[in-house]
C-alpha cells in the first residue's frame, strides 16, 4: 500500500499516512489520462478565431470586365480568394473545441495521475492544512520546507479563502478542493500537497 510521508504548517515530518490503493496505488491508464487531458486543453480554447469568406467580403458584385474579348483571364468578382482583398478560401470561423468525456474515464484519469504521484513520492500530506490570515511570502515559506519549491498543486478540503488568496501569487502553484480535482493540473505540478482531512474527500469522490 502506497504510504506518504505527514507534515504540520512548520514544515515539520510528525508521521506517515497510508494512501488508498484503490485511488493512489493502481495501474495508470495512459489512454484515459491521454484523452482527458487533450479535452482539458480543448476546452480552454477560445475558438474565436474568424476571416470573412468571399460571400462576406464587400465589393466584388460588379464584373471586372466581360467574359471574352480582352485577352485576359475571365474573371466574376474581385473579390475571389486570389485577389488581393478578395475573400478567404475555407475561412477560419468561431467554433467549440470542446467533445464528451465519459464521467468513468474523467475518474480513471485523476487515479491514474493521483497513482503517478504517489509512485514517485510526490505526494505530500500536511494535517492542519490552513492559514490564519493572507499571506504569501508566509505560504511561500512553508511551501519550501516541505520541499513544494517548483512547481505544485495543493488540495484543500474545502475552499480555503486565505489558502487560495495566499498561494495565488506563486508561480507555478495551483490550489483546488478535493471534490474538483482535474488530471492535467495533477500531472503539471511536481509536488502534490494535500491536506490530510481531504485523502478521506478524495477517496470518496474518486473510488
Amino acid at each position: 500500500m502506497p504510504k506518504a510521508n505527514v507534515y504540520n504548517m512548520a514544515g515539520e515530518v510528525i508521521g506517515e499516512v497510508e494512501l488508498s490503493e484503490a485511488i493512489f496505488g493502481i495501474e495508470p491508464n495512459e489512454s484515459a489520462v491521454h484523452t482527458v487531458v487533450r479535452n482539458h486543453l480543448a476546452n480552454l480554447r477560445q475558438g474565436t478565431q474568424s476571416a470573412l469568406t468571399k460571400a462576406e467580403v464587400s465589393g466584388g458584385g460588379i464584373k471586372p470586365w466581360r467574359q471574352k474579348g480582352s485577352g485576359r483571364a475571365r474573371q466574376g468578382s474581385t473579390r475571389n480568394p486570389h485577389w488581393t482583398h478578395g475573400g478567404v478560401a475555407f475561412a477560419p470561423k468561431p467554433r467549440d473545441y470542446g467533445f464528451a468525456v465519459n464521467k468513468k474515464v474523467r475518474r480513471l484519469a485523476i487515479r491514474s495521475a493521483l497513482s503517478d504521484k504517489a509512485n514517485d513520492q510526490s505526494v505530500i500530506v500536511v494535517d492542519g492544512l490552513k492559514m490564519d490570515e493572507i499571506k504569501t511570502k508566509t505560504f511561500k515559506t512553508f511551501l519550501d520546507k516541505v520541499g513544494a519549491d517548483s512547481k505544485a498543486m495543493v488540495v484543500t478540503n474545502e475552499v480555503d479563502r486565505n489558502v487560495v488568496l495566499s498561494a495565488r501569487n506563486i508561480p507555478g502553484v495551483v490550489t483546488a478542493p478535493a471534490n474538483i480535482l482535474n488530471a492535467y493540473d495533477i500531472l503539471n505540478a511536481d509536488k502534490l500537497v494535500v491536506d490530510k482531512a481531504a485523502l478521506q474527500t478524495i477517496e470518496e469522490v474518486y473510488a
